[in-house]
């Protein structure tokens, strides 16, 4: 049987990675808040009047996209993130909307957008070509897009200390493979202005960013045990081995903790392009 585009994904972020990222909502928002205001000022900049949040998750951007410009919509392939997103935007009483979609297969209106955001949620296709070449029918001929990925996991140490501390005891953890779906595809700079001009965008830039971030360390263990590589294994861990782990990078993590802070730097790439 032939697999449907994304049908991996799909299934990972409508079962424990999207639940997950629900219930660590307020966590992750206020860890990576600098980005938000990074696409906000880059929609204010462009006068852009309808936005497009891909992998919009809870609407962490999408809603305050929406307060800046009037109209916003995220797409998320996620159900749970969607249900999340949707629930914010009533009790803000936003205009956001939200849709649970595939962004690479939706039957988006042609030219209905003049701007396409992300922050950290176009890594994940598994024909990022066919996807950017989707989303350029659905923006504007003067339209655009502003994107914010990560740099390469040697420029984000933070980001895998969870990993190289109980490597030794999780022989199990899933490889980090190049410019595959997930938090490094879009790491190198060349293979991703190869996506953007195969996939019909012009003037594809990469600039440098290095966003200081934080978050309580009292949410510091929720951090490690849900999300990423090291939270999907533990949820199957024995108890002793979930115990050994969790002190191990509990540890590995000190270098990072700053008071009742765990602040680091995400050193990522704002990514823009045109449709024209």
């Amino acid at each position: 049987m032939q697999k449907l585009p994304n049908e991996e994904m799909a299934a990972a972020w409508n079962g424990p990675s999207g639940h997950a990222w629900v219930d660590q909502q307020q966590l992750l928002d206020e860890m990576f808040q600098p980005i938000e205001g990074l696409l906000v000022d880059a929609a204010r900049a462009r006068g852009a009047r309808r936005v497009l949040d891909v992998g919009c998750g809870s609407g962490a951007t999408t809603l305050p996209l929406a307060r800046a410009v009037g109209a916003a919509a995220g797409i998320d392939i996620s159900a749970p993130l969607i249900h999340k997103a949707r629930e914010r935007a009533r009790q803000q009483n936003s205009a956001a909307t939200f849709i649970c979609a595939d962004a690479q297969t939706h039957a988006f209106e042609a030219g209905s957008f003049d701007l396409v955001v992300s922050r950290f949620g176009v890594m994940f296709f598994d024909d990022p070509v066919a996807a950017f070449t989707h989303l350029r029918r659905a923006v504007s001929n003067d339209g655009a897009l502003r994107l914010v990925t990560f740099r390469p996991i040697a420029e984000n140490p933070f980001m895998t200390v969870a990993e190289r501390a109980a490597g030794p005891i999780l022989a199990n953890l899933p490889p980090r493979r190049p410019n595959a779906p997930g938090q490094f595809a879009f790491a190198d700079r060349d293979h991703v202005l190869g996506i953007l001009a195969a996939s019909g965008w012009s003037q594809g830039e990469l600039t440098p960013v290095d966003l200081s971030c934080a978050f309580p360390v009292a949410a510091l263990e929720r951090y490690f045990t849900r999300l990423g590589p090291v939270g999907q294994v533990l949820r199957d861990a024995d108890d002793a081995t979930r115990r050994q782990v969790i002190e191990r990078i509990r540890a590995a993590f000190e270098p990072y903790v700053n008071g009742a802070q765990v602040r680091f730097d995400a050193a990522c790439w704002s990514i823009g392009a045109l449709a024209s």
